[in-house]
């Protein structure tokens, strides 16, 4: 009876270790290579780049298999790699080409070749980088870029330190929509150098990144170019408000009231920042509405003052620049009584002194009439005797 229990032990442990030896051996047999060809491709586009590959030959031996990459790239200084998940075989991102580029991927497996389980290849690896030239004092300094009420975008910057004179810089620019990189064709002056562009109306280029190259030339020394990338969205700055009111309701409430500012802007886009100022108390709050109410902090201030300025809120855009301050709006308490009093005090004293000269004369007149009328009076008085 004991050589029949161990008889079935032993069964039961040839019949599992026979399982996992299968599984093992099923599952080290499943190998793939990662893909080939993997490249960077620049197309000319200031930073939009291509990433492309090649399936591996020994993927058709895995027909019934689900084949995926795993992308991942970043910008060489960057700590966090960005990560896509694809079937094509091509990938298009943009990135900053003042530094370079380096990305990995390798093949996904997963499906009934492969019992279920997930199988990947090892990584296959590119990078790229622009070939550096000049040295980095001569590139453009303080490059600063404001999409002007969301119609019309300006950039300027300062030259390179330690540049010779006979150096000028020039601006390209491109965004998808574009066949290719164009360049600036009106430039702002300074000394007779480029040092700023106007840019044309930009069809179509909201939401999208904008990539910008500021490269320069010398006859007496390389210089090196600067790279850029915006959404214009991001660096809008609107008009200020205009046409602002101030409405005392009661003795408590206030409603402060500007219109919207004019142009390409929806009304849903704006945030506004109101400066409030009650006697010497300033108030500085934020609305989405044109238009807020405040509370006094006593009924008997005299002066009441405001001005307002825009930004695009975080609804249309991720920043935004802060439009100039408007016109300020004031209102003056009781003004009316102080502007009574102040032309009623001299009439008063005016009419006064004219009254008390018109009481004299009449004093004078009466006293005068009355001596008049005793004179007559006598001479009558004196031709009766005579007669």
């Amino acid at each position: 009876m004991a050589f029949i229990h161990l008889d079935i032990r032993c069964l039961y442990a040839i019949l599992i270790c026979t399982a996992f030896g299968s599984t093992l051996s099923s599952d080290a047999e499943i190998k793939v290579n990662p893909p080939q060809d993997f490249e960077i491709v620049d197309p000319g586009y200031l930073g939009y780049l291509y990433l492309q590959w090649q399936p591996s030959l020994s993927l058709d031996n895995f027909k019934e298999c689900t084949i995926e990459y795993e992308l991942k790239y970043r910008n060489i200084d960057s700590e966090n790699w960005k990560t896509i998940v694809t079937k094509n075989l091509h990938y298009k991102d943009g990135f900053d080409l003042n530094k370079g580029v380096e990305a990995k991927i390798h093949t996904l497996l997963q499906g009934q070749c492969t019992n279920g389980s997930a199988v990947q290849s090892s990584w296959s690896e590119a990078t790229y980088s622009t070939s550096p030239q000049g040295n980095l004092e001569t590139k453009i300094r303080d490059m600063d870029c404001i999409y002007y009420n969301w119609e019309y975008l300006v950039c300027s910057w300062k030259l390179g330190l330690g540049v010779h004179f006979d150096t000028n810089y020039n601006l390209f620019y491109w965004y998808e929509g574009l066949d290719h990189a164009l360049q600036c064709v009106d430039y702002i002056k300074g000394n007779g150098k480029n040092i700023g562009c106007r840019f044309p109306y930009l069809e179509s280029s909201d939401y999208k990144d904008f990539y910008i190259c500021v490269n320069g030339s010398s006859k007496s020394q390389l210089i090196r170019p600067s790279y850029f990338i915006f959404q214009l969205q991001d660096i809008v700055k609107p008009l200020p408000p205009d046409y602002l009111s101030i409405i005392v309701k009661n003795s408590e409430e206030i409603n402060l009231k500007w219109s919207i500012p004019i142009g390409p802007i929806p009304e849903k886009c704006f945030i506004y920042e109101i400066e409030f100022t009650e006697d010497d108390t300033t108030l500085v709050t934020t609305t989405f509405e044109n238009e807020i109410y405040i509370t006094r902090t006593s009924n008997k201030s005299q002066q009441l003052c405001f001005l307002v300025r825009s930004r695009v809120n975080i609804y249309c855009s991720d920043g935004g620049i802060w439009s100039e301050w408007s016109d300020k709006q004031c209102w003056q308490g009781d003004i009316w009584r102080e502007t009574l009093l102040f032309f009623l005090i001299p009439f008063a004293f005016v009419s006064l002194f004219v009254l008390l000269i018109t009481c004299m004369l009449l004093y004078k007149q009466k006293a005068l009439l009355k001596m008049v009328f005793h004179t007559k009076k006598e001479l009558f008085s004196h031709q009766e005797t005579l007669f």
